[in-house]
């Protein structure tokens, strides 16, 4: 593992998480919590009290595992930490809710150095922050290696839920962020190259556009859901739970700019970057067609019947393009290796 600052001489020796004890952790891994009035009871106690203004209360959880999700010779503890978090917001962007608080599990071998605990902490609370929301508790835990376990909480805000069954025939296929600018800042890192810094944090730490979950559920989108696993996988999960089938327009999905400089610096292709890969964390959606979209909504193709082809089928110009497509945590693919 790496520290994300160099030990100077003046420095008292960096101690381990064995060194250190739960307690200790516990204190490194929580002492950066501010006080939120959302939290009438955080960090400390058996368990944290969480308000839940609109009587429902979203929630959703996810893990990362290092060298299963990340790998510490690729990034920083503090990436990690604000990774894990961002991931568990889009989910609840992706209901149309916004994140109120976190739960952070943290699991380390006793090795683990204190800085590494540190940064990873500085991290999670950044991240839950940046999210619109903070963190409430968590616990530590000893493992083989580095893991965090998130789990987060979100408010409707008196919207009702958008859920991924809800797309129609004739909807209008959108997405709001970037697609495939984690995918390829992994091969760049992978191939060792410099540059691309944009891609490159997008892979350590993306950016969900947050915001625009509830914006499209106050726009009147009839299915919502992110970006995790690469677009084709990710629409046909939509596409599926709606019982329609989508068409992507190939021109509306073309790379950018710095997708395709990138591409041509590696010898590689920017198009299946954008179409398989994972983890930017763009939310897709499908609106009425004749609703105006939201600010930074854009539109990449149709909902549609099933015809010929069965429900959940997604093709990019007619094509139904490559048979898996995106992340799929219980196998070795092209997309591994992260």
């Amino acid at each position: 593992m790496t520290s994300e600052e160099p030990e100077s001489p003046a420095q008292s020796p960096v101690r381990t998480a064995a060194e250190l004890g739960e307690d200790g952790v516990i204190a490194l891994a929580t002492g950066g919590v501010q006080p939120d009035p959302r939290i009438p009871v955080g960090p400390g106690d058996d368990a944290a009290v969480v308000a839940a203004p609109d009587g429902r209360t979203v929630v959703s959880s996810d893990a990362i595992v290092e060298g299963r999700h990340f790998r510490f010779a690729l990034t920083t503890p503090e990436h990690v930490g604000r990774r894990a978090i961002a991931q568990n917001a889009a989910d609840i962007a992706a209901m149309g809710a916004v994140c109120t608080a976190f739960t952070v599990t943290l699991g380390c071998p006793p090795e683990t150095r204190e800085d590494v605990i540190a940064g990873i902490a500085r991290g999670t609370t950044r991240g839950a922050a940046d999210a619109g929301g903070a963190i409430a508790g968590g616990d530590v835990v000893r493992t083989e290696q580095v893991l965090l376990a998130v789990t987060v909480l979100g408010d409707l805000q008196g919207r009702e839920p958008v859920l991924l069954s809800g797309a129609r025939p004739g909807d209008v296929v959108a997405v709001c962020g970037t697609l495939g600018h984690s995918a390829a800042g992994l091969d760049v890192l992978l191939a060792g190259h410099d540059g691309f810094d944009g891609l490159v944090e997008t892979y350590r730490c993306p950016a969900p556009p947050l915001a625009a979950g509830p914006q499209a559920a106050a726009a009147g989108a009839t299915a919502l859901t992110d970006v995790s696993d690469g677009l084709l996988r990710d629409a046909r999960s939509l596409a599926r739970a709606s019982g329609v089938a989508i068409a992507l327009d190939g021109a509306l999905l073309a790379p950018d700019d710095e997708l395709i400089a990138c591409a041509a610096a590696l010898g590689t292709d920017a198009e299946h970057w954008v179409r398989t890969g994972g983890e930017d964390h763009a939310l897709l959606a499908t609106f009425p067609a004749g609703v105006a979209l939201p600010a930074g909504w854009r539109a990449i193709g149709t909902a549609a019947a099933p015809g010929g082809a069965p429900a959940g089928t997604v093709t990019v110009d007619g094509d139904t393009g490559p048979a898996a497509g995106g992340w799929n945590t219980f196998t070795e693919t092209e997309e591994d290796g992260r």
